[in-house]
């Protein structure tokens, strides 16, 4: 009997695939008879003569046949052969639409919010990488971590724990979470206080919610963490984007913009200002805070490495002595490990049971295990030990820093040694020297956050925030070396 239908599944089949030849051939089949070139109460070739021409065993094409019958794509005509069933709707695609070489390469057929133009932060890739402030993950000891896993599954087991959970959190992580504000960071904070998250951007995401709406105004610096004007920026909110000098925000450009729109957030860094690592000074803090009385705004308080000090006490977070303003986000990544994703939120308990809500639609389960090896770690001391030696590392390596860019960029930049932190915020003399080395970085194998990645407005001042921490004095150098070799 004479087939009209020409075999021509041979391009599409890849016997290295992953995937079974006969599941291949059934998905090419499908693909066919999607696409219309394949109707409803046609003849398919013999099993013998499409397996001859595939090049394969009559085996896999009787299975693939057989498959595609049971699943009701095709039917049995008996002796008279294989046919496509004649209970399938029109096809829902034109015969002429291309076809994919690999599911891969296939295009939705469906609306879906595009992604925004911001690239993904990837941290993996060749070369060199010069962060943002991440701390060096190769210094915390492993063996701790492990106990303390072993114990917190061991523990959550008998206490019958690794069922679904709170989603504010681990509760012996939130009991330590608030010893810990309370008795270093002067909060007057309760375990109902804090909401455990995935970290400071999962904080400053959740705030988002709770306080935004499309068309709210959220106030930032001009320079900020581009990450936060996102997250505002997905929830439909206006940015503002104000000035800031050496002492932080500018609270009158605050001010104003209050006076013109409807406020709701305040984005802030105080401790160690995201990127350029300045200190919001205490009269402008207490006038950030009158602003935030007066017209009924939130601050956002990402304290995100209040752990790294080098000069003298920190400043007390503001809502140390504000709490019913400020929603606080802090982290553990930078303490501990970025890889464990722990980040707290402090607020008012009608917040926190608010931020929950929001929690369990999106990550209702968490991490028990990680989160309760977390306070394991922090109850017997470990996390305190190891915040006390790091902290000389960074602050021997900041030094370091220091010196590598004094002699290698010394002529190239200004900047200050940060009190804290674990970044240098660097200045141009010339923005043709920042230019030229974000054209040329990539091709000389170093990798880091474009000067542009931090403006909020297209007049913000251009410079490079680059962490130290995270590398040892040889890298640091051949980072530095690499930099100023794009300009040679």
């Amino acid at each position: 009997m004479l087939r009209p239908w020409q075999v021509s599944l041979s391009e599409r089949l890849d016997a290295a695939s992953a995937t079974p030849v006969y599941l291949q051939i059934i998905q090419a089949l499908i693909r066919d008879i999607e696409r219309g070139r394949l109707k409803s109460g046609e003849f398919l070739p013999s099993s013998r003569d499409l397996a001859t021409a595939l090049g394969v065993n009559r085996k896999t094409v009787v299975l693939a046949y057989e498959d595609l019958i049971a699943q009701g794509w095709l039917d049995s005509a008996g002796t008279r052969g294989t046919i496509v069933s004649s209970s399938l709707p029109e096809p829902v695609r034109n015969a002429r639409t291309p076809k994919a070489a690999h599911p891969a390469e296939s295009e939705a057929q469906y609306w879906f919010a595009p992604p925004p133009a911001r690239p993904l932060a990837l941290p993996s890739g060749p070369g060199l990488k010069l962060d943002e402030g991440a701390p060096d993950g190769r210094l915390f000891p492993a063996d701790p971590l492990a106990r303390a896993y072993r114990a917190s599954a061991l523990k959550a087991s008998s206490d019958n724990r690794l069922q679904y959970r709170d989603p504010r959190g681990s509760p012996a992580l939130r009991d330590s979470v608030a010893a810990m504000l309370r008795s270093q960071r002067g909060l007057n904070v309760r375990t109902e206080n804090v909401c455990i998250t995935r970290g400071s951007q999962h904080s400053i995401f959740l705030a988002s919610q709770v306080l935004l709406n499309p068309g709210d105004t959220a106030v930032v610096e001009e320079l900020t963490y581009e990450p936060a004007v996102a997250a505002f920026r997905a929830r439909g909110a206006k940015i503002a984007p104000v000035g800031l000098d050496a002492d932080g925000i500018d609270v009158d450009a605050v001010e104003a913009v209050c006076r013109r729109h409807a406020v709701k957030a305040v984005f802030v860094t105080p401790h160690h200002q995201f990127p350029t690592t300045v200190a919001l000074r205490p009269e402008r803090r207490l006038r950030l805070l009158e602003l935030a009385r007066q017209f009924g705004f939130a601050i956002i308080e990402d304290d995100y490495d209040h752990e790294f000090h080098f000069g003298g006490q920190p400043l007390l977070p503001m809502a140390a002595y504000a709490p019913e303003h400020v929603i606080y986000a802090g982290s553990l990544s930078k303490l501990a490990l970025p890889a464990l994703r722990i980040g707290y939120v402090a607020a008012p308990v009608a917040v926190i049971e608010a931020l929950a809500h929001i929690v369990s639609l999106v990550d209702g389960m968490g991490n028990t295990l990680t989160e309760d090896a977390a306070a394991e770690l922090m109850e017997n001391g470990e996390l305190r030990r190891h915040a006390r030696k790091v902290r000389n590392v960074y602050a021997a390596r900041r030094s370091q820093f220091a010196e590598a860019l004094a002699e290698t960029l010394g002529e190239v930049v200004d900047y200050s040694i940060p009190d804290g932190g674990l970044a240098f915020w660097l200045r141009f003399h010339r923005v043709a020297d920042l230019d030229k080395i974000e054209a040329q970085a990539p091709g000389l194998g170093l990798r880091f956050a474009t000067s542009r990645s931090f403006m909020a407005r297209d007049d913000a001042p251009r410079g490079l925030r680059v962490g130290f921490a995270s590398l040892n004095p040889g890298e640091a150098r051949a980072a530095i070396r690499a930099l100023k070799s794009a300009l040679d």
